[in-house]
């Protein structure tokens, strides 16, 4: 097992995707890291709900969920004590203050990117 799979192995993961392709890829590719995906969340209600009470060690925020911002969800993860990073196509630049430690994915992303993105959002 490679050194970066060791580190996300087991990890327990929210994704917070609203494109139905995009997160069933994002699943597979983490699955393939050894991480296991304990939801995903389409919509924001439900991404709340999920980011509220579920059991994980991080999550991963589509920045835009339908036109509406993930930055409710980050706020939400954040007071829990839980990591998260996001994943944009529209640049860091956007992040609230307040958020901004988080790391920030370009989407479209490549796995090695994913897997840096997720053991910076876990240190």
């Amino acid at each position: 097992m490679a050194i970066a799979e060791a580190d996300l192995s087991g990890r327990r993961v929210l994704v917070v995707e609203d494109e139905a392709r995009i997160a069933m890829l994002i699943r597979d590719t983490l699955e393939d890291m050894g991480c296991e995906v304990v939801a995903i969340a389409t919509r924001f209600d439900d991404a709340l709900q999920k980011a509220c009470s579920l059991p994980f060690d991080v999550a991963l925020l589509d920045v835009n969920l339908d036109g509406e911002p993930s930055y409710p969800i980050a706020a939400a993860l954040a007071e829990r004590g839980r990591a998260f990073v996001f994943a944009t196509g529209y640049g860091a630049s956007n992040v609230p203050a307040t958020l901004n430690k988080a790391p920030v994915l370009q989407k479209p992303f490549l796995r090695r990117d994913l897997e840096r993105a997720l053991r910076q959002a876990l240190i």
